[in-house]
């Protein structure tokens, strides 16, 4: 008799990524808050602030200005994680890790549809912008790599969730998990430009990784390309994506050793 072989990494990871894609499907209300949110205070604070802050000295497209801040609150805390609270309380997942799968490809494959999903996010906002009269000065590619560095946030922030997941089982704890984003998103340049802000906000914002994330998103609509602000806005995803995701997987890691 022989003996059914592993599928390998690729597998493992194919065979997690399309339960977890599926499982969204059936929940469009984990879905529709994501987008109604951001859409809603998008629109009200466009038609609150547009005309103060574009009566500034300078010139500012408030609707272009807004938009960033938009698509961040758009993907960030979109996750998974409520399914995999749910496996840990079903038990699911314990069965899962008496099998040959890769251990890694049990979180891995989660955050593949969480890809998918904030990448489908940040598409319909960006298409309300464009319905709103917002246009990019740095062209497709700009819109592409738009999305895909909104997407690549929205990843990074999700191995907060998955801490909280796989540390407490627990579904309202997970549900609390976007509150650690608050800070991130208010205490930085969300409503007006760096210079505009009070000294002690100011220096606040110059430590905050969205501060710089936003810059990036922005000089992509409204200055083309600007290599110094992208490179700050990689180089602060990437450092929210290796503490987030360090701290996930050492999560999944204490789990798997404790059961």
């Amino acid at each position: 008799m022989s003996l059914a072989k592993p599928s390998g990494f690729a597998g493992d990871l194919a065979t997690v990524a399309r339960r977890a894609l599926r499982s969204l499907l059936r929940e469009p209300e984990a879905i529709i808050p994501a987008l109604t949110i951001p859409v809603f205070f998008y629109a009200v604070n466009i038609g609150a602030l547009q005309d103060l802050a574009e009566s500034a000295p300078g010139e500012l497209d408030f609707k272009a200005f807004q938009l960033p801040v938009a698509i961040v609150f758009a993907v960030t805390g979109v996750s998974r994680a409520n399914l995999l609270v749910t496996d840990i309380q079903s038990g699911y997942l314990d069965k899962l890790l008496v099998t040959p799968v890769r251990r890694s490809a049990l979180l891995l494959g989660m955050m593949v549809a969480d890809f998918v999903l904030v990448l489908c996010l940040s598409s319909l906002v960006v298409v309300l912008g464009f319905v709103v009269g917002v246009r990019f000065d740095s062209g497709a590619i700009g819109v592409l790599a738009f999305l895909l560095l909104s997407s690549a946030w929205g990843l990074a922030f999700t191995g907060f969730p998955y801490t909280v997941a796989l540390r407490t089982g627990n579904p309202a704890a997970v549900n609390s998990a976007f509150l650690i984003f608050f800070p991130f998103a208010f205490l930085t340049t969300s409503f007006l430009p760096m210079e505009a802000l009070t000294s002690w906000l100011r220096a606040l914002a110059t430590w905050n990784p969205v501060t710089y994330l936003l810059a990036g998103l922005r000089s992509l609509v409204s200055d083309g390309w600007v290599p110094d602000d992208l490179v700050r806005a990689l180089a602060s995803v990437g450092g929210i994506g290796l503490v987030t995701f360090s701290m996930a997987f050492s999560s999944l890691q204490k789990r798997v050793a404790t059961g």
